[in-house]
């Protein structure tokens, strides 16, 4: 893309919003909701229980009002505002779609022209990203642009990523790796970076981030990655052939039965003795007033199966499909985030870690 200053301030403005809303707006809501917790103890009414309650204890509050009005619409003026991502892309699209065609001409990427995504997959503007991912040729480029800014307080020098192909590779030197749900690739390239040997077959659903993720794999000259056009929770491919399967954000954008077949899924495409592990967004133990903030943060931002994911028993599913050793470990996307005086919004990151 061409240097335009109009569009870079607009989209540093965006970002330094949400930093505000991350590190002021979010501690004193939280200290808000806690006082008026305390208040209501001390006239003999119970503290909530879940999330649903601490909605009903807050929810109505001008400053949760204006948390949630300011969250969603900092999510809209990013992809959608007057210098927004998607009308900047669109100032070049001739010259992007020349580019993303150059993809169908690798050997690494593997698209299926018949191919029809789940309903559940394009029925919603996911992200609040205009037409979803898979309904526009340069999708994928916007979302790579997009995706730099949805944890606002992570620094370049480490990414959360890279933590987590860390994290992996301290429990597995993976040989044969299946990434499911890879997007354009950012989940993948740390992998195939750590360890060239890796012979690493990454799938989507989405075709124009899955030219991106080729593309990109073509300029970092990785020559053991292949890029598949396939559903995550049905792939096709061939049974014991991987030994790890892992996933980066995908399991909270899937309904309950499809994460059920997804883990299904991953236990038939591992060899015994093989690791799945999954990244994602769990909020650990009992705790309303987070469960209230991540469960109404996947309304306004457009992703409807967070709540119905934190409310599976994924411990339960997957010894149920097979697999033994299983634990869910937190996380931590960047130093000090798991500190017990961390105040600042985050995701609630967590591992599902298992063996075939």
């Amino acid at each position: 893309m061409k240097p335009n200053r109009k569009v870079d301030a607009y989209q540093q403005f965006v970002l330094d919003c949400k930093i505000f809303w991350s590190t002021q707006v979010y501690p004193e809501l939280q200290a808000q909701y806690d006082r008026t917790v305390e208040s209501a103890q001390r006239q003999g009414t119970a503290a909530p229980s879940n999330a649903r309650e601490a909605h009903a204890l807050i929810g109505d509050a001008p400053l949760y009002q204006f948390y949630a009005w300011y969250e969603r619409h900092l999510q809209r003026m990013k992809y959608s505002g007057r210098f927004g991502l998607v009308p900047h892309f669109e100032t070049e699209r001739e010259a992007l779609e020349a580019k993303l065609a150059e993809a169908d001409t690798l050997e690494n990427l593997e698209l299926d022209p018949a191919f029809e995504s789940p309903r559940y997959y394009t029925s919603f503007d996911v992200h609040q990203h205009p037409k979803g991912l898979a309904g526009d040729t340069l999708a994928g480029l916007v979302y790579e642009q997009a995706s730099r800014s949805t944890t606002p307080l992570i620094r370049r020098d480490r990414d959360l990523h890279y933590r987590f192909t860390a994290a992996v590779l301290n429990r597995i030197t993976p040989k044969r790796m299946a990434d499911l749900g890879c997007g354009f690739g950012k989940s993948t390239r740390p992998f195939y970076q750590e360890v060239p040997e890796l012979r690493l077959t990454a799938v989507d659903l989405s075709a124009p981030c899955l030219r991106v993720a080729a593309l990109n794999a073509r300029e970092d000259q990785a020559s053991g990655v292949r890029f598949l056009q396939r559903d995550a929770a049905n792939t096709g491919l061939a049974g014991e052939s991987f030994d790890s399967v892992t996933s980066t954000m995908l399991l909270h954008e899937l309904p309950p039965p499809y994460i059920e077949r997804l883990i299904t899924e991953s236990y038939r495409l591992l060899e015994p003795g093989g690791l799945v592990a999954h990244l994602d967004f769990l909020v650990p133990g009992h705790e309303p007033f987070k469960r209230f903030i991540h469960y109404s943060h996947g309304r306004r931002n457009n992703e409807p199966f967070m709540e119905p994911l934190n409310e599976l028993d994924l411990l339960e599913l997957h010894k149920k499909a097979g697999f033994r050793e299983v634990e869910i470990v937190p996380f931590e996307e960047a130093d000090g985030t798991l500190a017990p005086d961390y105040r600042a919004w985050r995701f609630p990151w967590a591992m599902v870690i298992a063996r075939k």
